[in-house]
Parts: C-alpha cells; structure tokens; sequence
C-alpha cells in the first residue's frame, strides 16, 4: 500500500489554479488566512494550503516573523498550513489582503489574470493556486508539514512540466483548462511533498519520516491496505520485524500516536470520507473500517470526532 496516496485519497486532495500574475516592482500582495477563503475556493472544504510558482523573474515570499525567501524562474513555494502570507518585489514589504479578489467573477473560468505595479514591457511572472482538503477528523500529512515548503526549480519531472504548462495555458487558454490545471496543482503538491520527504535529515521522526522508516513504514503500509483487520499490537509489531516494546516505542517517535490509536483515528478519517462522499449507511460504513456493530462505530465516532456520525454529516453536507 502507498500510504501516502491513501492518505491523500482519503482527505479529499483538490487542486485549482487560481490567479495568472504579471507584476512589476514595486509591488505587494498579501493573502489572508486560508479559513478566511478555503469555501469561496472549495465548496464542502475543510483546509486551504497555498502555492505559489515562479515562471518569469523574481520575488519574495515570507511568513509573518519568518526570514523570506527569494523565488527564483521555476521555483515553487506551498504554505500548507493556510498561514497568512506575503507575496512581493522586495524582502520585508507588506499589504492589505483583499477578501474580494477570491470570489469567482460572474462564472469566469479559472486562473483570473491580475497585473500589478507599475506598467513595463518585462514584468516578473507567477501562477498562484490553492489546495483544499480535509483536516479533521485525521490528517497526519498536515501535522508533518512544516509552514514552509519551498522546492527550486528542477529541469524535469511534474514540477518543471507544471510550469511550462502554465505558461502555455496563461497566453492561450484551451477547453478544459481550468480543469487541467487543477490536476496539475495535485501533482505538484505530491511531487513538492516527495522532495520533502527525500530531504529529511535521517534522524529526523516525523510521520512523514516514518514512511521511509523500514519498520514503521511497513507498520503504516499493513495498517492503511487493512485498516478493517483486527489489529493487534503484537501483529504489527510482528509485519515490522521488531519487538512488541521496541515496535511500540518507535511508531510513537515517528507518527506521534500509539498504534492502536492512530489506526483508531485513522478508521474514522476512512469513515468521514465515505459519509460525505456516499450515501452509504453508517451500519454500512461502520462495517467497511472494522466495526462489529453501528452503535460501536458510532461511540468510537463520538470519541474522536465530538458528536455522532449521522450528526456529522448533516453539518458537513450543509456547509
């Protein structure tokens, strides 16, 4: 099992491109948190992470109270955590962010052009989208992501694809564009995250880290291709090759949570999904992530989330 893509499956990853950017110096743009915006961008979204690539030029991006960080022709900058931001011809400039600028225009298709500055024949170039996803009941990516993620750019690969592509639909945008794009924004974010990951330091525990990790990797693989099994401690920690103790302890050090209850939370991230996207029942449901009986799902449920799953998804649908 690829517990990543599961991950991402199960957190509902979607993907939008959202504004074709010419500017020129001097010029700044901030953008407000993500809860402020994520459902004019995602309807039925929980969380928003940004992004932001370079095609043309140079900028500055920053975090409030964080060193910036220069962008550079094909460089590629993602704020998982939906932290507002800054965008700008220079290091330390700040703006007024503009809730209006992220409603979509009278059914206009996506990326909407925006020039900023002054007027000259070169200005710098960026493409700037969103990804909306779920952040409750469960998502371990999200807690392992540090507010940052900046990736140089790369002569190959789904990066360097992405910007010539975006390129090519910002000057002569096709049927189905905006669709396309948006896919590409999932691939970016997965081909952004892989490079994290590969970039760890070794002594680094994370969840993400503990994916690479022989033991704990394999403890998640099992776990996320059977999430209904009857798992033991004692039979994951047997598919690690380690001790039941020495299991135990190294899962925590790298997902943060006790097996058992991360595979408890991880059933009902499982269940969340499929109570939103199905009109499955919750005995159904309950069934299907490894649950004898509804009403045992359902206190589970409760546990972990706060109120009970039918409850759940009533509010969920509504929003």
């Amino acid at each position: 099992m690829d517990t990543l893509s599961d991950v991402l499956r199960a957190v509902r990853l979607s993907g939008a491109v959202f504004f074709d950017v010419d500017a020129s110096a001097p010029w700044v743009a901030e953008a407000p948190p993500g809860s402020q915006i994520v459902n004019r961008i995602f309807a039925g979204a929980e969380h928003l992470m940004s992004y932001h690539v370079m095609t043309r030029g140079t900028c500055w991006a920053s975090l409030p109270g964080e060193a910036p960080v220069q962008l550079h022709p094909g460089d590629v900058i993602v704020f998982p955590h939906g932290d507002p931001h800054v965008m700008a011809s220079g290091p330390g400039m700040r703006g007024t962010p503009d809730l209006e600028l992220y409603q979509r225009r009278n059914g206009a298709a996506r990326p909407f052009t925006l020039t900023m500055g002054p007027e000259r024949r070169d200005p710098v170039h960026l493409v700037c989208g969103f990804l909306g996803c779920d952040a409750r009941p469960f998502n371990p990516l999200l807690s392992a992501l540090p507010r940052l993620l900046h990736q140089p750019a790369r002569a190959d690969g789904v990066l360097a694809e992405f910007v010539r592509m975006a390129v090519a639909e910002s000057t002569q945008p096709r049927v189905g564009s905006e669709t396309m794009l948006g896919r590409l924004s999932e691939l970016l974010f997965i081909d952004v995250v892989r490079h994290h990951i590969e970039s760890l330091p070794e002594d680094r525990t994370t969840w993400l880290s503990g994916l690479r990790d022989p033991h704990v990797g394999r403890a998640l693989a099992v776990l996320h291709a059977s999430p209904a099994r009857a798992w033991t401690i004692e039979s994951l920690a047997r598919e690690s090759g380690l001790s039941r103790s020495a299991f135990a302890e190294r899962f925590v050090s790298f997902a943060g949570l006790p097996p058992m209850q991360y595979l408890a939370s991880w059933r009902m991230q499982l269940a969340a999904h499929q109570l939103l996207d199905s009109r499955r029942s919750i005995g159904d449901i309950a069934a299907t992530v490894g649950y004898d009986s509804e009403a045992a799902f359902s206190r589970a449920f409760r546990k972990i989330v706060g109120v009970p799953p039918g409850a759940w998804r009533k509010t969920r649908s509504t929003t």
